[in-house]
């Protein structure tokens, strides 16, 4: 499987970390090695002392696909899931001021949650999806897609142009504003339309 991610899709996210705003998607992957196994807590790694949540609706390929016009792009899916993209901020803040790839801060061990998926014919829109993290308790990020740069679609379709879309390829399609450290003993659960797809602690 690949995990691909998007960054820099909700306007209120870029201007918090004072980024650009891209004229296409960002893409970046993560390898299957930095999916967090099911029931296994987050342990910080040893080599950041900032690392970020970042949660995000997850999109998972059911078909191969490639150069996937956008209106057709509701054909290569069928379940919506919610995930966290963990981030070492400081590390990536290193690596983006010598402009170097992200991949340590982004795609190291664990660095992916993939919670549970709900099936898109429950959901009424795919571009109205409320979601939110908590951190023990209180609401640290909440997004809606309606807010998204580029719908769920678009991402596909875009994608699509450079990398061939295979059955079980998940698509992280970017987080809103609220990212923040996490702490040991931290529990973060998060919340697609009222329903809790993930729990995770923090070590």
């Amino acid at each position: 499987m690949k995990i691909i991610c998007i960054g820099r899709n909700y306007t209120e996210h870029i201007a918090e970390l004072q980024n650009e705003r891209p004229s296409e998607p960002v893409v970046f992957l993560k390898p299957d090695s930095a999916v967090l196994l099911k029931q296994h807590p987050f342990v910080i790694p040893e080599f950041s002392d900032d690392i970020h949540h970042e949660v995000e609706v997850l999109v998972k390929i059911n078909k191969v696909g490639k150069y996937i016009d956008a209106k057709f792009a509701h054909k290569y899916y069928d379940e919506i899931g919610l995930g966290i993209d963990f981030t070492a901020r400081d590390l990536q803040t290193k690596l983006k001021e010598k402009g170097l790839p992200w991949e340590k801060a982004k795609a190291f061990d664990g660095s992916a949650v993939i919670g549970d998926f709900l099936s898109k014919k429950n959901l009424s829109s795919l571009e109205n999806l409320t979601f939110e993290l908590t951190n023990n308790g209180q609401t640290v990020q909440k997004g809606n897609t309606s807010n998204m740069l580029w719908k769920i679609d678009e991402l596909i379709s875009h994608v699509s142009q450079y990398f061939t879309l295979k059955i079980g390829d998940v698509i992280f399609t970017g987080t809103p504003q609220g990212v923040a450290r996490v702490n040991p003993n931290d529990i973060l659960e998060g919340f697609l339309e009222g329903n809790k797809l993930f729990r995770i602690q923090v070590k």
